[in-house]
């Protein structure tokens, strides 16, 4: 078969396996111990409902593919088509370039041109590292520009705890607040979490969900720490974790999944570091002034049953 996401990497310490591509920097599956904890992207098509890919330098949307720059509209390319937005960043059809590789560790880089709608250059990388029971992910960004450039970085992996069904996980996300969304899924107003169909607080289960809601507010956000922790029935458990810059959560649960026991119910689940359409809203933009640097982690890790 054709790899057309490009050229192949792997870590493997004997208990954690990480598995990537240059295409987007696709995260293409997670093993702890043998036991899959992300879906499964294969080498010979593009990924799936952006399954792993990273999201550069906006995650989610922009509105009608538009925002302004010192009182100057930028027109980005349409790239939601459906919908006449601008979605997941400039790098969803980028290669990149290896640049480092040790036993542990994979840093991968790519360069944010100039283009329609985006006038800064930007030196951005993605690195992979092996941990205990799980994975870091870290995301890094130079503004090469001569000008403030602004910045935000979200990754959009959907995540398993085996071969459990997604409809048999819960699913736990301590949010206080929730983004309520138009027909075109542009966010409209901030909600509080209210007990009720959106509250994932004392944990939900998936059978059945249709959810596609930012939520923030998200707790533990002065250190590194929880985000988002699916459960199986047995008490074991995938955890993501996430740097404070952190502040949003994504959670996405599509059942045209193509997965590898067929189509079905997935569960992605994206840390951001600012919400959808931030580019118009501001809202926990990064700007990053010329020859800055930033670097943001999150990461999962598998959980055993007591």
């Amino acid at each position: 078969m054709t790899e057309i996401l490009g050229e192949q990497f792997v870590l493997d310490d004997g208990t954690v396996r990480v598995e990537a591509s240059a295409l987007a920097a696709v995260l293409r599956e997670v093993r702890v111990r043998g036991v899959r904890i992300t879906e499964t992207v294969g080498t010979d098509a593009l990924p799936s409902h952006g399954c792993g890919i990273v999201l550069s330098p906006w995650p989610n949307r922009v509105a009608d593919a538009r925002w302004q720059l010192d009182g100057k509209t930028q027109q980005l390319d349409v790239t939601d088509v459906a919908r006449g937005g601008a979605i997941h960043g400039l790098l969803r059809n980028t290669a990149y370039t290896l640049r480092h590789r040790s036993d542990e560790v994979l840093s991968l880089g790519a360069t944010i041109h100039p283009q329609h709608g985006w006038p800064f250059l930007l030196e951005t990388s993605v690195t992979y590292a092996l941990e205990d029971d799980g994975f870091s992910v870290t995301h890094g960004v130079r503004n090469r520009s001569d000008a403030p450039a602004p910045w935000a970085v979200g990754a959009h992996p959907y995540f398993r705890v085996g071969e459990v069904p997604t409809d048999d996980l819960t699913l736990h996300v301590d949010a206080g607040v929730r983004l309520e969304l138009d027909e075109r899924l542009n966010p409209v107003a901030e909600r509080e979490v209210t007990p009720g169909e959106f509250d994932l607080r004392q944990g939900r289960s998936l059978a059945g969900a249709d959810l596609n809601v930012a939520y923030g507010m998200l707790a533990n956000r002065d250190e590194p720490g929880e985000i988002a922790r699916l459960e199986a029935p047995d008490g074991s458990a995938t955890q993501v974790w996430a740097d404070p810059e952190f502040r949003w959560l994504q959670v996405f649960t599509p059942d045209d999944f193509p997965g590898e026991s067929g189509v079905g119910r997935a569960v992605a689940l994206e840390p951001m570091s600012a919400p959808p359409n931030a580019l118009n809203s501001g809202i926990d933009l990064i700007w990053l002034e010329p020859g800055e640097r930033r670097e943001l982690t999150w990461g999962a890790r598998h959980l055993p049953a007591a």
